[in-house]
């Protein structure tokens, strides 16, 4: 590795091209089955707006707010004060990856809230009730990704390595692709991207210094049939596909610490970029970059187009989060296991604030017209003015909070981890004292 630049420091890595010719027994990608026909059909650049990928389609919705995971919710408005309307026992695990998000549906009539037991639970906004279903994931480490709803499905992938679809209005399963045909996935930890027809996951795999250690893969969104699949990545990734139309990329992060880049949407390798440790996070895009934070403590900018580095911004420790981008000021917001939120000028790198939330930040950063809202290891949600840091207020619960709070309507959404002790220290006993929730605050 390179010698680390100053903070703000630029520096240009070696950027590896990757060719496009398939590599036979499964170790590389392998081209679409069939003549399935992906294009782009209806995507007009000048017409898309940030915050919504599909603007004349409001059946679709996903893991931070579109394809680009920008985290972006301006029409949102946070008020200066919040109190919980109910909150719902849901994950007792204690497994460090970051909870699911409650996702609300396009039509915001129901939200679905994935648990880290393997259910899947619907309720209305008010919180009542709508269905529950038990599934495969109940055996391992069950959901820690967030529903993608397309047309009245939703999908999810599950810690037993399998993908589901159900239907949103009464939870009837749809299809299940199990993880034999997943070619032996033991995971699925990351949240599903949509386009025109086909859904895009990565799945892990045991012994993650051999192939396939990680995947790539596409379904189709009817049948769960797999399309695609591209086995490059490495020790068993958790970040979730990102999408940008516009630039014609599509990519994601791997705990080989490497970002992938493919072109979109024919999905041959374009680029990828090594970082000195694992990538964690969602990768949004914006202005035709990605903002990729790695557990070297850096967070970097890459040019979409070939995978240069533009710059980075050094936090010290871990960036785990998936961070969150306000393209109407340039801004993008990190956060990191030095206890930190970062304010950082896009086109720079520049720090244009930092905010002390007592606690790691290892889940997501969501941006609305004033506040950036954000989870912390201290058992709080925060709500920090963008454009100087301070607290506005913070909500107090039972376990750390690492999903992403989902602002819909007049409230917002979130889940935290159960109150756990022994899970992180082999000599003691496994302790659940309290189950974490799933809240709403108004």
């Amino acid at each position: 590795m390179t010698d680390r630049p100053d903070r703000r420091g630029r520096r240009r890595r070696d950027v590896l091209a990757l060719g496009a010719i398939a590599v036979g027994g499964g170790l590389g990608w392998t081209r679409l089955r069939g003549d399935y026909g992906r294009t782009q059909a209806g995507f007009d650049p000048e017409r898309l707006p940030y915050d919504e990928t599909y603007p004349d389609d409001d059946g679709v919705t996903m893991f931070r707010g579109g394809l680009r995971r920008l985290g972006y919710y301006p029409d949102a408005v946070v008020p200066d004060s919040v109190e919980i309307e109910w909150s719902m026992p849901v994950n007792g695990i204690g497994h460090t990856a970051a909870k699911s998000s409650p996702r609300p549906t396009p039509d915001g009539e129901t939200v679905l809230i994935p648990a880290d037991t393997g259910e899947l639970h619907a309720v209305a906004p008010d919180g009542e009730r709508r269905w529950r279903v038990e599934t495969g994931a109940a055996t391992s480490l069950g959901f820690h990704g967030t529903p993608l709803v397309v047309d009245g499905t939703a999908y999810i992938g599950g810690y037993d390595g399998s993908m589901y679809a159900y239907d949103v209005e009464t939870g009837t399963r749809v299809w299940k692709t199990s993880n034999l045909r997943l070619r032996g996935a033991i995971a699925i930890g990351s949240s599903p991207a949509y386009w025109d027809g086909v859904v895009y996951v990565v799945a892990e795999y045991n012994y993650p210094w051999q192939a396939p250690s990680g995947t790539m893969w596409a379904l189709d969104a009817a049948t769960g049939t797999p399309l695609w699949h591209d086995s490059r990545l490495w020790g068993m990734p958790h970040p979730s596909t990102s999408i940008d139309p516009a630039a014609e990329r599509l990519l994601t992060g791997s705990n080989d610490g490497v970002c992938y880049a493919w072109e979109f949407p024919s999905l041959e390798p374009a680029w990828s970029f090594q970082t000195g440790a694992e990538i964690k996070g969602t990768i949004p895009t914006y202005d035709g970059s990605a903002f990729v934070g790695s557990w070297d403590g850096h967070l970097y900018r890459l040019d979409l187009a070939d995978g240069t580095e533009e710059w980075s911004f050094e936090t010290g420790r871990v960036i785990m989060s998936n961070p969150g981008i306000d393209p109407d000021a340039g801004t993008v917001y990190v956060g990191s296991d030095d206890n930190h939120v970062y304010a950082l000028d896009a086109d720079s790198g520049e720090e244009r604030w930092s905010r002390n939330v007592h606690g790691n930040v290892i889940g997501s950063l969501s941006v609305t017209a004033e506040t950036v809202l954000v989870g912390s290891y201290d058992t709080h949600l925060y709500a920090l003015d963008k454009r100087t840091g301070e607290i506005r207020w913070r909500v107090g619960g039972v376990g750390h909070v690492t999903s992403e709070a989902v602002p819909h309507g007049d409230r917002i959404y979130f889940a935290e981890r159960g109150d756990i002790s022994g899970y992180w220290n082999d000599d003691e006993t496994q302790t659940l004292h309290e189950r974490g929730r799933a809240y709403s605050l108004v």
